[in-house]
C-alpha cells in the first residue's frame, strides 16, 4: 500500500485521480494555504511519543505519512474541500491468520466541502476503493510469490 500509485491502477481509478488533481490544480484546492501546517495542524503533533518516532519515508505518494509499525500505517492529507486520513493496518481474521483493512475517515472542510464529499461519494465507495484494493492485493501477493522464489 505505501508503494500505491494511482498512475499503476485501473484505467478507471487513474481517470478518476486524473479529474480530481486537474480539478484541484485549475479550481485551487489543494495549494498549500489549505492544506497540513496551514489551515489544519497535521496530526501527527498529537500522536504519542511511541508513534511520533517511527519513520515516515515510506513512500506515500498523495498523503502525508503519519506513523507506520509492524502492522499499520497511517497517511493524512488536507486540501480546501477536506481533512483526510486513509488508516491502513492487518487485522486478525479470526482463523490464526490476517486480513488487510483500510479506513478512510474525512472531515469536510465548511459548505465546499460537504458537496464535494456528497459528489464523490458513490465513486469512492463503488469504484475507486474496491479497485485500489484489488490492486493493492494484487501487488501484495506479487511481492510475496517473488520473495518466495
Amino acid at each position: 500500500m505505501a508503494t500505491f500509485d494511482p498512475a499503476e491502477t485501473s484505467s478507471v481509478v487513474r481517470a478518476l485521480f486524473a479529474i480530481r488533481w486537474t480539478l484541484g490544480r485549475v479550481l485551487g484546492l489543494d495549494s498549500q494555504e489549505t492544506g497540513l501546517g496551514t489551515r489544519v495542524v497535521s496530526l501527527r503533533d498529537r500522536l504519542p511519543a511511541d508513534l511520533s518516532d517511527t519513520p515516515t519515508d515510506f513512500g506515500a505518494h498523495l498523503f502525508t505519512p503519519l506513523y507506520v509499525t509492524d502492522d499499520e500505517f497511517a497517511l493524512e492529507i488536507a486540501n480546501q474541500t477536506v481533512h483526510g486520513v486513509m488508516h491502513v493496518g492487518w487485522v486478525p481474521d479470526g482463523t490464526g491468520g490476517s486480513r488487510g483493512q483500510i479506513a478512510v475517515l474525512v472531515r469536510p472542510n465548511g459548505a465546499l466541502g460537504f458537496a464535494y464529499l456528497a459528489a464523490i461519494a458513490p465513486f469512492r465507495h463503488l469504484v475507486v476503493y474496491p479497485l485500489m484494493m484489488r490492486d493493492i492485493g494484487r501487488a501484495w501477493r506479487q511481492s510475496v510469490a517473488g520473495a518466495r522464489r
